[in-house]
């Protein structure tokens, strides 16, 4: 398994995650609605952008497995905002532990950031035990504490945050 840029080959993958009620339940956007063009436009943009860090999570045969994210990228407070989402058939075996540990390390070594962060909705069992099995910090100081601008704050979220290697790697 390895990271690599998104590819137009990764858009049919992409799509059949977004329409997988099991893996999107949770999330707080509308997948359902997404087209095999929606995901070749993020794909095209994640190539583009700067703000973002869009990585595909792929096998040893080159197939995507999911998409692990940098977002939100602020140089001036060092943050940026995890996210990570995975196909049904990659889950449970090993992927998104690796996207994870793997973008973290790009963050806080590559990109110098000081803060990682993420939420999760507090009815997201499966993915508030993945992150708490693998002995990911719940970050209970408030929203204000991380001096960054946060969206979506009209839900109960469990929020977590990275400051450093020996923090982000269990």
């Amino acid at each position: 398994m390895r990271l690599r840029k998104l590819k137009l080959k990764d858009a049919p993958y992409m799509l059949e995650w977004m329409h997988d009620e099991s893996v999107v339940r949770n999330m707080g956007t509308d997948f359902s609605r997404k087209t095999i063009d929606d995901c070749i436009k993020f794909i095209v943009e994640s190539n583009r952008t700067v703000e973002n860090v869009h990585m595909g999570i792929v096998d040893s045969n080159d197939i995507y497995m999911g998409t692990v994210s940098l977002k939100n990228v602020d140089n001036i407070t060092k943050s940026a905002e995890f996210a990570i989402t995975l196909r049904k058939s990659a889950m449970g075996k090993g992927y998104a532990l690796f996207g994870i540990q793997a973008i973290i390390e790009i963050g806080l070594t590559k990109m110098k950031l000081n803060n990682i962060y993420w939420y999760v909705a507090k009815e997201n069992m499966r993915a508030l035990r993945f992150y708490d099995k693998n002995n990911y910090k719940r970050f209970q100081e408030g929203l204000g504490a991380l001096n960054c601008v946060v969206y979506n704050a009209k839900k109960d979220y469990v929020w977590y945050l990275v400051k450093n290697i020996d923090e982000a790697l269990p």
